[in-house]
């Protein structure tokens, strides 16, 4: 049955509800991909906006079928939620304007809510206002996957999309692609194919189930197709197409060079080390937190450390009893995390990184700073092949000797992992485009 916003727009136009459905942007009409107002001169007056703003939705309807017509218009929802999905959406929701047969939708799960974990994110990378924010703030992983779904199905249901596109491994990926996938919805995985062969890691459960049921799955770099090939997924359900997040980076960096974070922070350029720690295995067990706290310790006594703290890190550390001491050294600085492009200059202008996130690996691969991986093992090796990281795992020692052989890293060959040209996300909307044409 259409809805009250569909009867204003047909009314207006003249066009049968049953035969078409719509889409308008910024006050023009589509009839499935065809510019309404230009092949028939119709724009939206006043009184239609009036109408169309009485009716208590605004003008989000997505033609997937007429009559007549050749071209159609998809209806895509786009799913954010933790600071890392921010970066890899930008550069889509850029790269669908060139295809107006693609009609995007933000849902912001909330999954992260403060300003530093994501609006800064909206603003500094120009993201659209999200359509629909579900709020389901923090949680045990349960908890927090079980509210996301509850509420999503809700918008599912309502907005009737025709595919839902996912990025990365948290858990906003895992419960969004899991609802839309029991509807029936076609799903999409960009950042797909990511092992790091252990299952302890929550992410690495969510990037499993999420690869298993997408209908497309885009992969970053080749260890995530030959992975998706081994677990029996269909070749031409995967495209290897790039890094998006890389194009986040590759836009906005000289943009970034221009903040004033270091002297905001009172260091100079080159001359000290930047640390993020958040992974569970690492801030969840006071015996490993004690381990790497220690490492910090010794090496703040040669290069000063700025010490990006996630909040759960900062919780977890004050009730281990280690935050006092961590914040008490005279080289350590203990900061909440920064937005975006304060960050990268930070990284970018690093002697050295010290993280367990594997989306800083690929970033300092990029930037050309040695970086090393508080962790076993990571799920992007090509930042190892071919760029700047190196596994350290998470013994107080093995830190400190790898921070004495940074001149390894500095010294040994590398080049940039293939497709990571800032392209990716134009390459990702064109498949999309072209498959659901």
């Amino acid at each position: 049955m259409p809805t009250a916003t569909s009867r204003v727009l047909h009314a207006a136009l003249g066009i049968h509800p049953r035969r078409t459905r719509l889409v308008v942007r910024n006050g023009q009409c589509y009839n499935r991909g065809v510019g309404y107002a230009a092949s028939k001169s119709k724009h939206l007056d006043d009184d239609v906006r009036t109408r169309l703003k009485r009716s208590g939705r605004a003008s989000r309807l997505v033609c997937t079928e007429t009559a007549n017509g050749k071209a159609r218009v998809m209806k895509l929802i786009n799913v954010c939620g933790a600071r890392p999905n921010f970066m890899k959406i930008a550069p889509l929701m850029e790269a669908y304007r060139a295809f107006p047969n693609i009609d995007p939708l933000i849902i912001h799960t909330g999954q992260h809510y403060d300003d530093n974990m994501s609006k800064s994110f909206f603003d500094e990378l120009s993201i659209p206002k999200p359509d629909v924010n579900l709020d389901v703030g923090s949680g045990s992983h349960a908890r927090q996957t079980a509210e996301i779904m509850t509420r999503f199905e809700t918008v599912l249901l309502e907005e009737k999309p025709d595919a839902v596109l996912v990025v990365g491994d948290v858990n906003s990926t895992i419960a969004c692609v899991l609802v839309a996938c029991k509807l029936g919805i076609a799903t999409i995985h960009v950042e797909a194919g990511l092992r790091s062969f252990d299952r302890t890691m929550p992410e690495e459960i969510n990037r499993i189930l999420t690869d298993a049921v997408s209908d497309l799955l885009f992969v970053s770099e080749p260890s995530g197709e030959e992975n998706l090939r081994r677990e029996g997924l269909a070749p031409e359900r995967i495209h290897f197409v790039g890094n998006v997040m890389i194009d986040t980076l590759r836009r906005h960096l000289d943009r970034a060079k221009r903040t004033p974070v270091h002297e905001q922070l009172q260091i100079c350029k080159g001359q000290y080390g930047v640390v993020t720690l958040h992974r569970p295995g690492n801030v969840d067990c006071r015996d490993t937190l004690e381990e790497i706290f220690g490492a910090f310790q010794s090496i703040q006594k040669q290069l000063p450390l700025v010490f990006c703290m996630h909040p759960r890190t900062r919780d977890q550390a004050k009730q281990s009893g280690l935050l006092g001491k961590l914040e008490s050294l005279p080289d350590i600085q203990v900061i909440p995390p920064l937005g975006y492009l304060d960050f990268l200059h930070l990284m970018a202008e690093a002697r050295a990184i010290f993280t367990d996130s594997g989306g800083i690996q690929e970033e300092a691969t990029i930037l050309g700073v040695p970086c090393l991986t508080l962790r076993e093992n990571t799920e992007r090796p090509i930042t190892l092949t071919h760029g700047t990281n190196k596994l350290v795992g998470v013994r107080e020692c093995d830190i400190v000797d790898a921070f004495h052989r940074l001149d390894d890293i500095r010294n040994r060959p590398t080049r940039t992992p293939p497709l990571w040209d800032g392209q990716a996300a134009a390459r990702i909307a064109a498949i999309i485009a072209r498959t659901f044409s």
